[in-house]
C-alpha cells in the first residue's frame, strides 16, 4: 500500500509539471491587454512630460560637423530589447553620412510637404568603425550609369527631345582621410531606455549636439514612443516602426501639414539633421 501511496505521489507531481508550460502560456484576456495597455498609456505619457528639444546655444556659420556615432544599416522592426534607439530611426549607414552633406538636399521633393530647408554642411566626418580612421566626406551628383537607349520608355523621350540626357545621376560621397583636428561640433546619440520601459515597448532616446572644444551640451532632444499594440506582430505588423505613430515630440515636420496615421516612421528619416541644423547653422556662401 505505501509502495502505491509513493507512485502515485510521483504521477501526480509528474502530471503537474507537464501543465506548466501550458499554465505559463495562457493567452491574455481581453481585459489583461485592456490593463497593460492603460499602464503603458500611463508611462508613456510620464516620460512625454520630460521630451522636447531644449536648446541652450547655437553656432552659426558651422562648415562641417563630427558625427560622433553613425546609425546602423539594419532597421529594427520589433526586437522589443534591442537599444538601438527607435525613436532615432534615420537614414542608416552610408545614408546617415549623406543627410548631413550639401548637395543631398537636391531629394527635397522626395520628403512631405512643409519640410523644412536642409542646407547641409559642407563636409562631414566620422570614424570608420571597420579601421578606426577619421574620415572627412564631401559628395555631390554624378553619372553612375547609363539608360538603355532602345527601352520603349526612353525612345519616346529621344523622339520628343533627340537631346535627352541618357544618363543616370546618383548622390555619392567622396571618403579622404580627415586632415587635421575634428570638427569642433559632434553629434551623438543614446537610447535612454530602461527595462521597465521596454517591458511596454516604450522606447527613450537622446539626441545631443556637443562643443566638442568645451564639451558643453548645446542642445539635446528628448524623445519616446511607444507600440500600442504591445508587440503584436500579426499580419506583419512592425511594433517599432508603428510605435512612431504614438510619439513624443511627434515626427510632424510642420504643424500645418500633420502627418498622416502610419506614416510616423518614413517621417523619422532626415530628423537628426532637421535638428541639428536648428543649432548649427551652416555656413552658406562659397
Amino acid at each position: 500500500m505505501k509502495r502505491m501511496t509513493i507512485r502515485s505521489l510521483l504521477l501526480g507531481v509528474l502530471l503537474t509539471l507537464s501543465t506548466l508550460p501550458a499554465l505559463a502560456q495562457k493567452t491574455p484576456t481581453a481585459e489583461d491587454a485592456k490593463a497593460r495597455l492603460a499602464k503603458a498609456e500611463a508611462m508613456f505619457q510620464e516620460r512625454c512630460k520630460k521630451s522636447g528639444e531644449f536648446i541652450h546655444r547655437t553656432a552659426e556659420n558651422v562648415e562641417g560637423v563630427f558625427l560622433m556615432k553613425l546609425r546602423p544599416r539594419e532597421i529594427n522592426y520589433g526586437d522589443q530589447y534591442k537599444m538601438d534607439d527607435p525613436y532615432g530611426r534615420d537614414l542608416g549607414g552610408e545614408g546617415y553620412i549623406q543627410s548631413f552633406v550639401r548637395g543631398f538636399e537636391t531629394r527635397q521633393a522626395q520628403f512631405a510637404p512643409g519640410s523644412p530647408p536642409r542646407f547641409g554642411y559642407r563636409y562631414v566626418e566620422a570614424v570608420d568603425p571597420i579601421d578606426g580612421k577619421r574620415y572627412r566626406y564631401t559628395g555631390s551628383r554624378k553619372v553612375v550609369g547609363k539608360m538603355d537607349a532602345n527601352a520603349p520608355n526612353v525612345q519616346i523621350d529621344l523622339k520628343r527631345n533627340p537631346n535627352f540626357d541618357l544618363n543616370i545621376y546618383a548622390f555619392v560621397l567622396d571618403e579622404v582621410p580627415a586632415p587635421g583636428p575634428a570638427p569642433r561640433y559632434g553629434v551623438t546619440y543614446d537610447d535612454i531606455s530602461t527595462r521597465e520601459e521596454r517591458d511596454y515597448w516604450i522606447a527613450g532616446s537622446s539626441l545631443k549636439v556637443i562643443d566638442l572644444k568645451t564639451n558643453e551640451v548645446m542642445a539635446e532632444r528628448i524623445g519616446y514612443m511607444m507600440d500600442r499594440g504591445q508587440g503584436n506582430t500579426s499580419g506583419g505588423r512592425a511594433p517599432w516602426l508603428l510605435a512612431a505613430d504614438h510619439a513624443c515630440p511627434g515626427f510632424q515636420r510642420n504643424p500645418n501639414y500633420p502627418i498622416r496615421p502610419g506614416h510616423g516612421a518614413s517621417a523619422q528619416q532626415i530628423q537628426t539633421e532637421d535638428f541639428v541644423e536648428k543649432v548649427l547653422k551652416p555656413r552658406l556662401e562659397k
